[in-house]
């Protein structure tokens, strides 16, 4: 598998603290790697370098053999290479579900009002929300209004799909819902470079786990290696916090 993403010696502080301390991860094309690591250890920032919400103090971001990182760069084009779903699922409340999932599709890639309906509902169809595209996001549990989220992000065709801690704000009764609906994705051939708080999930889905802890990589292996058989001494801490 070819390298999709490529992050080399990522560094990025606000102010005198240092968030990523000289980060290098590659992402192969069709891979789901899990980030993991404690609130603050640089997970949420290293998506956001990703994907041009913040600027790289120093290192190389290059995806698909473009060096996205370079300030010449237009962030808006990079962006609309890649999908995004946050904690919180940032939907307009004045517009439709429909409305909602073709809004980047419409305006940024300038997709057809008629084209993009259409396939925006045949991803609802397909996630059991067809019957929701002319309600409101306040008429939609939390765990519906996640999914949507994610459709808009994947009716664009994303290379790459970035997910920060998509089940944190949600009730444990609704979590199973949003994670079926990325474990489909990963079986359907996704790239996907997500931080998540959910062990079990990251060990059931990901291709590889990645340990974050004071803005640099600990630890990286593949799930059973990584949550059986830990080899750093600090990757062997956080585990057994989790286990407590």
């Amino acid at each position: 598998m070819s390298a999709l993403l490529e992050l080399t010696g990522i560094r990025k502080s606000f102010g005198d603290h240092e968030v990523l301390a000289g980060i290098d991860l590659d992402l192969a094309e069709h891979e789901v790697v899990a980030l993991v690591g404690a609130s603050g250890s640089g997970k949420s920032t290293l998506l956001r370098c990703v994907n041009l919400l913040e600027r790289i103090d120093d290192g190389r971001i290059v995806l698909a053999g473009d060096d996205i990182s370079d300030p010449r760069v237009v962030a808006d084009r990079v962006r609309s290479r890649i999908g995004v779903v946050f904690q919180h699922y940032n939907l307009f409340p004045h517009l439709s579900v429909i409305d909602n999932v073709t809004l980047a599709a419409r305006h940024v890639h300038r997709m057809s009002k008629t084209d993009a309906a259409e396939k925006g509902l045949a991803l609802l169809e397909r996630i059991g929300l067809g019957s929701k595209a002319k309600e409101y996001p306040d008429r939609l549990s939390g765990g519906q209004q996640q999914r949507v989220a994610i459709v808009r992000a994947l009716v664009t065709d994303p290379e790459l799909l970035l997910l920060d801690e998509i089940t944190s704000a949600l009730d444990p009764e609704l979590v199973g819902e949003v994670l079926d609906l990325v474990r489909s994705l990963k079986e359907q051939g996704a790239t996907i470079l997500m931080a998540t708080h959910e062990m079990g999930f990251a060990r059931e889905v990901a291709d590889r786990v990645v340990f974050l802890d004071g803005g640099a990589i600990v630890e990286q292996a593949a799930p059973d290696a990584f949550f059986d058989r830990p080899q750093q001494e600090r990757t062997q801490r956080f585990l057994a916090r989790l286990r407590r």
